[in-house]
């Protein structure tokens, strides 16, 4: 069976593994209804959903009030006071309860087997982390959809140090990791997603590829954090620096001219 085939969601015991879906929200009403919907929607049922409403000032906290009530034993609301998204993800993974967890902000999607296929090659493979393809649209966007390489079969340092190896959005990981990474950075603005599978892999090379686009990530333009081009790239070299620094034995057998955050995945 492929990583990609089908498989039941039920273990032979009858229930499916929890899978928490980490959701930061600040001023997301367009789009949040539809995020959760494709959080809450997956064909692997047994999923929760931990939303931070960061400092909405539109209807964001309504929606999340009627998510709650549609849902009540599924959907887990916070609030926090415009602390920002990271912050905002490190709050709610200190709420959630399953033994994996993946990230889906309040603008984005999965298609309906997302979480299933991804959790498919976490057990099969007895991975740490599964990830996918994904694909940037939005207005005006003309972005193909995209599957990575399969790092596990490479050098994963060598790519991991070069390139934001995929979107918060395009992996779901063990609860295990997580914790013991302790969430987030949040010193590094617009590169904590590069900083976080950084420490992530540092920690384990136990990865495997789903090869098919499960992930979508809206586009907003010049206002959204990773347009900010000069920030991230900065903050991207302080990430690689670090992880450099922290971990000689990993990169020792790179030649200097393989290091270098020359592109993103934006």
């Amino acid at each position: 069976m492929s990583v990609s085939s089908r498989i039941p969601d039920e273990s032979p015991g009858g229930t499916a593994p929890l899978i928490s879906v980490v959701m930061p929200c600040h001023n997301g009403a367009a789009y949040l209804l539809a995020a959760a919907e494709s959080a809450l929607g997956q064909s692997h049922v047994n999923v929760e959903l931990v939303i931070v409403d960061d400092g909405s000032t539109d209807r964001s906290p309504q929606t999340i009030a009627e998510l709650q009530h549609a849902y009540p034993d599924r959907v887990r609301a916070l609030r926090a006071e415009r602390a920002g998204p990271y912050p905002a993800r490190n709050a709610a993974l200190r709420h959630v309860s399953g033994e994996s967890v993946a990230f889906l902000d309040a603008d984005d999607w999965w298609t309906p087997d997302a979480l299933a296929k991804l959790h498919a090659a976490l057990v099969k493979y007895d991975a740490d982390i599964a990830y996918c393809g994904w694909q940037n649209v939005g207005e005006d966007i003309r972005s193909a959809p995209y599957v990575p390489p399969a790092y596990e079969d490479e050098d994963p340092v060598a790519h991991f140090v070069r390139t934001c190896p995929w979107p918060i959005h395009a992996a779901l990981m063990k609860r295990g990791i997580v914790e013991r990474l302790g969430g987030f950075s949040e010193r590094r603005y617009s590169s904590m997603d590069y900083d976080f599978w950084l420490r992530a892999l540092a920690m384990t090379r136990r990865i495997k590829r789903v090869p098919e686009v499960l992930a979508f990530y809206r586009w907003h333009g010049s206002g959204q954090i990773s347009a900010v081009r000069w920030r991230q790239v900065l903050d991207a070299l302080d990430a690689q620096r670090s992880f450099i620094h922290d971990n000689p034995n990993l990169v020792a057998h790179l030649a200097a001219g393989a290091i270098g955050a020359d592109q993103m995945w934006e």
